[in-house]
């Protein structure tokens, strides 16, 4: 079994009522060498009490305390005082598989080209039960445009490791490739699930804090795959909490995760067109989804300036759009016709949210 630290970055804020399922989770892995550092970003609550309490004694538990800055600032704060071999992310809702990191370390001890490893998760809801035993292309919208195999430049069967995960009827594979193209179509990479290579930390170094509440964790990622090739096993690493009412992925948050998805994929764009191996037809339907989702959420909040703006603009790119064509009306309709309409679309769309239990994430 490899002897590399592996330091993980556990940012959290009033998560005293599951912190410690995270932590535990880290400690309990096969992977003996772990560095944990968790930063508590100003939380009211008892966490810092807990941790005391709970990890005090254990010197591979480190707690770093800071003013509230936002889950970026904490992740940015945590990943300055890395020290190990490998770099893992885990937010303090999740709990990792107890073979998670052995599994992963093997992998990129195979293949030292790969500066990355993320894999798939599975979702829970508030009780712990799962829902989805694969839940990362349902999560996020873009591995709508790629198979495995359209992604990936290689794949090999999983490698033998001491402690295997459960086995399944399909057995899991290991994938491997240059994905920095398809990445830009939207994000591919969920963050309690990477493990990073030290020296492909060193070239992305920091989570963009610019970008808050939502959207930060594309912008590294894509990075991070700018920088060369990643590798991508198809298991469940994690269980990825849904349904708490703290998360950056609730509906209140849907405006900056469309701006920022806009604002991270526009200079892309203009910095690595010749480098981005996507047709034409395929940028234009981006860069027009684009607009339309963040014409929608300023339309859910009341800024119909702003959405007339990203839907005219959608439209423009891609004419025959019956969706963000009744939108742009809904904007333009007068104050004391328009705001009936827009609340009906907004009950019906939150209906229609709770019966697919899941809203996409780019």
């Amino acid at each position: 079994m490899s002897s590399a630290l592996v330091s993980v970055v556990i940012p959290t804020y009033n998560r005293a009522y599951c912190i410690e399922r995270a932590i535990d989770s880290v400690l309990a892995q096969t992977h003996r060498h772990v560095d944990v550092i968790v930063v508590d970003d100003g939380s009211k609550d008892d966490t810092r009490e807990l941790i005391a309490r709970r990890y005090g004694g254990d010197a591979r538990v480190r707690y770093i305390y800071q003013e509230n800055r936002g889950v970026t600032g904490a992740r940015n704060a945590g990943l300055r005082q890395v020290r190990g071999d490998y770099v893992a992310l885990l937010d303090s809702d999740d709990i990792w598989k107890f073979w998670k990191l052995e599994l992963q370390v093997a992998c990129l001890e195979r293949l030292p080209q790969a500066g990355m490893i993320w894999t798939d998760m599975e979702a829970i809801d508030p009780d712990g039960r799962v829902f989805d035993p694969a839940f990362l292309r349902t999560m996020y919208s873009a591995y709508q445009w790629f198979t495995s195999d359209d992604l990936f430049d290689e794949s090999f069967p999983l490698p033998d490791i001491s402690v295997s995960p459960p086995a399944l009827t399909n057995p899991p594979r290991l994938y491997l490739g240059d994905i920095y193209s398809p990445m830009v179509m939207g994000n591919l990479v969920h963050t309690s699930t990477v493990l990073l290579r030290r020296e492909r930390f060193e070239k992305v170094r920091e989570f963009n804090e610019e970008l808050r509440y939502s959207g930060e964790d594309y912008d590294f990622h894509l990075r991070t795959c700018r920088e060369g090739p990643v590798a991508f096993v198809n298991l469940a690493s994690i269980e990825y909490q849904k349904g708490m009412p703290d998360q950056l992925t609730s509906d209140a948050y849907n405006i900056f995760r469309a701006r920022n998805f806009l604002n991270t994929i526009t200079p892309v764009l203009k910095r690595d067109r010749e480098r981005i191996r996507l047709s034409h037809d395929m940028l234009r339907f981006l860069l027009s989804d684009a607009h339309q989702w963040v014409g929608e959420a300023a339309l859910d909040i009341g800024e119909t300036a702003e959405a007339r703006r990203h839907l005219s603009r959608s439209l423009l790119l891609r004419p025959w759009q019956p969706r963000s064509a009744g939108l742009l009306i809904l904007a333009i309709l007068p104050r004391r016709f328009g705001e009936g309409m827009r609340q009906l679309y907004r009950t019906v769309k939150a209906m229609a949210r709770r019966l697919t239990h899941e809203a996409p994430i780019p």
